[in-house]
């Protein structure tokens, strides 16, 4: 199948709890080769970009990234994640320390090690495109046609820009737990993460607002978002704390 996704279908998005994930074995063509343990996203699109994968015994507890570029799909009653790739190719990609942030430098050997196209380089989510492109050439996603540009000359400033910058990616893991601000006051903190498995996109924070509101846990979209700090452990959104309240219940 040749033809290139564009924008998001009108289908129902398909969501994966972040919490469910970290229990997902990845399987490789020729076996299995870890279990999810945490997920890097980047806070610029809200987009997982790596699954980091800890391999266990097999290779001496080594952890290694996984771009939803290799998955060909997800088994949730097996708890899997399937790719294409294999053990040795696995066991042979860059190696990174998740103690320290991903540097361009280190996505860039990554990319170029499995042949992959940068998701920085182009004006879609991922790249050329709006889905990681083996997910459609393995059938998972609808063929249609890329969106019309109504300006293509800024979406191509803004694809240097993305190139020329550090990327911005957290942990998932690490902001579970962050404290929600709003513009008139705490609400909660960060409870989960709700990703659609499509394109890896993040779809809702799954937010705690007991210690504001004792009403049920809400969904705040990603866009709402201003900013993510590490030093505060704390992310601030541009909405009000009513209009979290009155936000659809987790």
């Amino acid at each position: 199948m040749s033809q290139r996704p564009g924008t998001e279908t009108a289908a129902a998005p398909m969501l994966r709890r972040f919490t469910d994930l970290c229990r997902y074995t990845i399987q490789a063509s020729d076996g299995d080769v870890g279990r999810v343990e945490d997920v890097y996203f980047d806070d610029h699109s809200w987009t997982v970009r790596y699954l980091i994968v800890d391999t266990g015994t097999w290779l001496s507890g080594r952890k290694v990234l996984v771009s939803p570029a290799a998955i060909r799909g997800l088994d949730a009653a097996g708890a899997r994640v399937q790719t294409g790739l294999t053990r040795r190719q696995v066991e042979e990609s860059p190696s990174i320390d998740t103690a320290k942030p991903v540097s361009r430098q280190h996505e860039t050997a990554l990319h170029s090690y499995y042949g992959y196209e940068p998701y920085w380089a182009g004006p879609y989510r991922w790249g050329s495109y709006a889905y990681p492109y083996p997910l459609l050439q393995a059938g998972v996603l609808p063929p249609n046609q890329r969106p019309p540009s109504e300006n293509r000359v800024a979406e191509e400033l803004a694809a240097r820009e993305r190139q020329d910058q550090d990327p911005h990616l957290r942990s998932a893991r690490a902001v579970t737990g962050y404290s929600i601000r709003a513009t008139d006051g705490d609400l909660g903190h960060v409870e989960d993460f709700l990703i659609d498995e499509r394109d890896w996109a993040i779809r809702h924070l799954v937010v705690d607002p007991r210690s504001w509101w004792p009403g049920p846990h809400v969904l705040v979209d990603p866009e709402w978002t201003r900013r993510v700090s590490w030093e505060d452990e704390s992310v601030d959104v541009d909405v009000t704390r009513e209009a979290v309240r009155r936000a659809p219940a987790a």
